[in-house]
């Protein structure tokens, strides 16, 4: 298990917490009180962290090397009726950005992210999570099918933003990412978006319009990353827990400023902290979010999304 710098007192208390039983099982000491104590201080003590998180912490959790990704999430939910599909019938296929076909019950979804890689070899074959234009032309291949087949589309967002080497702006990054934008306002059939991890500018949204946009509590979404807009701003990284704060890209920000619909509370200690039981909220999230999107008609759905999205923002006639 790896802990970030403001997990660290958790990982004192743990590691105290397994000197105390290892003392009480090689002797005839009763460590049982003490342990309990450890245990119960233990407790407190993620309670207090995870409770007064700041913006750059949440950002430090939503990319922890332990945090569950797109497959994890697909694999878990869909157990072993996922179908990966693959390319974009143009160029190649993008391994950044996954999708096919998989049950929760007996309801049939297209599930579509991005990837990352959990090792050196496995991020560069994943291109960190990034995808090329190919990758979202293929996002938008299978939403157009899930649309012929009325297969509800689930998009589980994850991304540093889109690739922006000189070759993907060669194939289109801007008019890729502008078509899924555009072709999930009008599609047809129900639209349910989880940002599970990093929400980054233009790579997010290209596969981030829906008609119910979910947000896990430790996770951000923004038009750019805080280091970014830091080096932007003052030439430095080192002002990236000030461009967190500054930006607003929470969740609780998010659903302020009524650009997602709502929060996903994670367990204590976040996602990474306890896998299965954030599989099953997200899993439960998307089934009662379908429920009720399977009442409206086609049109309803499309008047609906095009009218959410019509109001968000502030502006001055």
């Amino acid at each position: 298990m790896e802990y970030l710098d403001f997990e660290l007192p958790i990982k004192e208390l743990e590691e105290q917490l397994d000197k105390c039983m290892v003392i009480g099982q090689e002797s005839d000491v009763d460590v049982t009180e003490t342990c309990k104590q450890i245990e119960r201080k233990l407790q407190e003590t993620r309670k207090d962290i995870y409770k007064n998180l700041t913006a750059w912490q949440r950002v430090q959790l939503s990319r922890h090397p332990n945090r569950p990704y797109t497959m994890d999430y697909i694999k878990a939910i869909c157990g072993d009726t996922f179908l990966e599909l693959h390319g974009d019938r143009n160029v190649k296929d993008d391994k950044a950005m996954v999708g096919g076909l998989g049950k929760i019950g007996d309801q049939s979804y297209m599930f579509i992210g991005q990837q990352k890689g959990f090792n050196t070899k496995t991020r560069q074959y994943r291109n960190f999570g990034m995808a090329n234009p190919e990758g979202y032309r293929k996002a938008l291949r299978l939403m157009k099918s899930a649309e012929k087949f009325d297969i509800p589309v689930v998009c589980l967002i994850d991304t540093p933003g889109a690739y922006p080497g000189i070759e993907a702006e060669e194939r289109g990054q801007g008019e890729a990412i502008a078509r899924n934008i555009l072709e999930m306002t009008r599609l047809k059939v129900p639209i349910i978006v989880v940002i599970i991890g990093e929400g980054a500018s233009g790579g997010a949204l290209g596969i981030g319009v829906g008609d119910v946009v979910l947000m896990l509590e430790n996770t951000w979404y923004s038009v750019i990353s805080p280091e970014s807009c830091s080096s932007i701003l003052w030439r430095s990284w080192e002002y990236k827990e000030l461009a967190a704060d500054a930006l607003k890209l929470t969740a609780t920000d998010m659903k302020k400023l009524k650009l997602i619909d709502e929060i996903v509370r994670e367990p204590v200690g976040g996602a990474h902290a306890n896998r299965e039981k954030t599989f099953d909220i997200v899993k439960n999230k998307i089934t009662a979010n379908f429920e009720e999107l399977k009442k409206l008609s086609p049109k309803e759905l499309v008047n609906a999304r095009m009218e959410k999205y019509a109001n968000m923002g502030v502006f001055n006639g």
